[in-house]
């Protein structure tokens, strides 16, 4: 069996490979001439070059397919950032199903979205895939990077849907806070890498739903063997305060936990200072976006059993993840 994976080089896109890999599958990936490799180098993979809104390149890529895994994603919060999201995230996705449409025996595809368009409770009350996002001008915003993304995102899913209203055997998978190694941006693994260089006094006042990054790629593989067409998978297991989850990387990486609340101010004056170093050509002020860190100092649980229930996702524990993470950014010299 041969699987088709975009987006193959990046942290989360690297454990799907894995994923694949220890199962038995043979692997192809696309790489673009930009973006480094270390996290598949080594590994027994073809790598194909091409643009993913390419009709012809992305035909010649799924011929001997059995399965794409559409893991390629991006949040840009630079000028011009909301159209190249636009184009990994919708039009990559579109023109990869027509592509798979047009195999003589089209390949099953899973959609890697976010739970970014999924709603939230509290954890007396979770929400799951089919909580819609209340208000979305009020959560994201109406013109910034993050409404763009979730915009972006939920476009892909409708288009995906509508071709699994064709034929095509398409599900759809909402990954959200993944940790592990192969962070090499890093995006999740931030606080890991924060708290790991120096104490950080202060905790946002949230929650989320984490899970485990081998945990996550194994989940792409199983919706793709197990998933129904058209389905949503919520793709986390462990609903955590970000006190409770900073105390456990305190833990880890030998240092004090936090001690107070981040307090709303701060919180709000971080979001305005965003406003202005976003406008700068560079991702490195992407966690200051303010509808970021507001969603911080909110609750953001999920219930994420319909993939533990009809895919058998594992459960690997968070503190396992920390741990595998931690030593990662260790050994690779960002710490």
């Amino acid at each position: 069996m041969r699987v088709l994976v975009t987006g193959g080089t990046g942290f989360l896109g690297a454990h799907v490979v894995r994923a694949h890999l220890d199962r038995g599958w043979q692997v192809r990936c696309t790489v673009r001439t930009s973006s480094p490799d270390i996290a598949i180098e080594g590994l027994p993979v073809e790598k194909v070059e091409l643009d993913l809104t390419d009709p012809s390149a992305l035909t010649r890529a799924l011929s001997d397919v059995d399965a794409v895994q559409h893991v390629a994603g991006i949040f840009d919060p630079t000028p011009g950032g909301a159209e190249r999201m636009r184009q990994v995230h919708v039009h990559a996705t579109r023109t990869l199903c027509e592509a798979a449409m047009a195999q003589p025996k089209p390949p099953r595809l899973v959609l890697c979205s976010s739970s970014i368009t999924v709603g939230w409770g509290s954890l007396d009350a979770l929400a799951d895939e089919d909580s819609p996002v209340p208000d979305p001008d009020r959560v994201y915003g109406r013109d910034n990077a993050l409404r763009a993304y979730y915009d972006s995102k939920l476009e892909a899913e409708a288009v995906l849907r509508g071709f699994v209203e064709r034929g095509l055997h398409g599900v759809i998978v909402n990954p959200d806070y993944v940790i592990g190694p192969w962070d090499r941006k890093p995006t999740s693994g931030a606080i890991v890498l924060a708290m790991a260089r120096r104490w950080v006094p202060v905790f946002p006042r949230g929650g989320k739903s984490f899970i485990d990054a081998s945990d996550c790629g194994l989940g792409h593989v199983l919706a793709l063997e197990r998933g129904r067409p058209g389905a949503r998978y919520l793709l986390g297991v462990h609903n955590l305060s970000y006190r409770d989850f900073m105390g456990r990387v305190a833990r880890v990486v030998g240092r004090s936990p936090p001690l107070l609340p981040m307090p709303r101010t701060l919180s709000a004056l971080a979001g305005q200072m965003g406003r202005v170093l976003n406008r700068l050509p560079t991702e490195r002020f992407a966690g200051l976006q303010p509808q970021v860190l507001a969603a911080m100092q909110s609750e953001r649980y999920r219930d994420g059993s319909r993939a533990q229930d009809e895919l058998g996702l594992p459960t690997t524990p968070i503190d396992t993840s920390i741990e595998q993470a931690y030593r990662w950014f260790r050994d690779h010299g960002y710490c």
